[in-house]
């Protein structure tokens, strides 16, 4: 048998037993950091170095003439041995994904405000919104839109805040279907400001009896509290008082004064 024909069948027979190991590696790595590391022997880049050095010794003598045999195997060997070495190395394993703990979609290395609430609007530095600038969260502010500079309280607010449109059925302190829809919001942003204490405050026009007037804003001032308790905030964190017709922010002259002065008050309970 001819030395070329030799040679090339030795090296085919390495082909193939090389492209085995390379296939097994490949295999062996997909499946998993454990299973990387406890590959055949075989399948170690050193062994499939060594194959592709004799495969390429092998083809590098079997094709170079009689005067170029030391230097044709050589060169075929250098090459096959550095191809084999890399057909069984490891692939390079993917950089882990950066962390978001809170899912505000900013990465834990980036956010400067950890912990945000879920479904939160935060900033670019994962600090929630803050549109007006008053240092209350708009997901707490009850007060959204105060004035720059303006001096605010725990709630957002300059002082204390009229809830508009919530209302009562006439002569009653239940309220109406708009007013929960509306104390449902105001539930929702003091449940997310938990460490703030309310107070609730009932408010008449001056018709009727004085004494009567003070009862029925006390209950409506309850009948608040009681709903935004339903709602999830805490009973202990708000306190109700009805001061009737005592303190008048209009005149009780006209309806519109007197609708006016008929009012529910949400301030800061310190």
């Amino acid at each position: 048998m001819k030395k070329s024909t030799t040679g090339l069948l030795l090296g085919s027979a390495l082909v193939v037993g090389l492209s085995g190991c390379a296939s097994s590696a490949s295999q062996s790595s997909s499946m998993g950091d454990s299973a990387s590391s406890d590959r055949a022997w075989y399948q170690h880049p050193a062994v499939c170095g060594l194959a592709g050095g004799l495969i390429g010794g092998g083809i590098g003598y079997a094709s170079s003439s009689d005067s170029d045999e030391d230097t044709g195997a050589a060169v075929g060997g250098t090459a096959g041995a550095t191809i084999g070495a890399l057909l069984c190395a490891e692939p390079n394993k993917a950089a882990p994904a950066p962390k978001d703990t809170d899912g505000d979609g900013v990465n834990d290395a980036n956010d400067q405000c950890p912990g945000t609430p879920a479904g939160v609007a935060v900033d670019a530095v994962g600090c929630p919104l803050d549109s007006d600038g008053d240092g209350v969260p708009d997901y707490q502010d009850q007060c959204p839109g105060t004035p720059a500079g303006a001096e605010v309280n725990a709630l957002g607010c300059v002082e204390d805040l009229v809830l508009q449109d919530v209302n009562f059925e006439f002569d009653s302190a239940k309220l109406t279907m708009g007013a929960e829809q509306i104390l449902g919001g105001v539930a929702d942003k003091l449940k997310a400001n938990d460490n703030v204490r309310v107070r609730i405050e009932g408010h008449t026009d001056a018709v009727g009896d004085e004494s009567y007037n003070k009862d029925l804003s006390q209950d409506r001032a309850d009948s608040v509290a009681t709903y935004l308790s339903s709602q999830g905030v805490d009973s202990n964190r708000m306190r109700t008082i009805g001061y009737g017709e005592a303190q008048p922010v209009a005149t009780n002259e006209t309806d519109a004064g007197r609708a006016e002065n008929r009012r529910v008050e949400l301030g800061e309970w310190e």
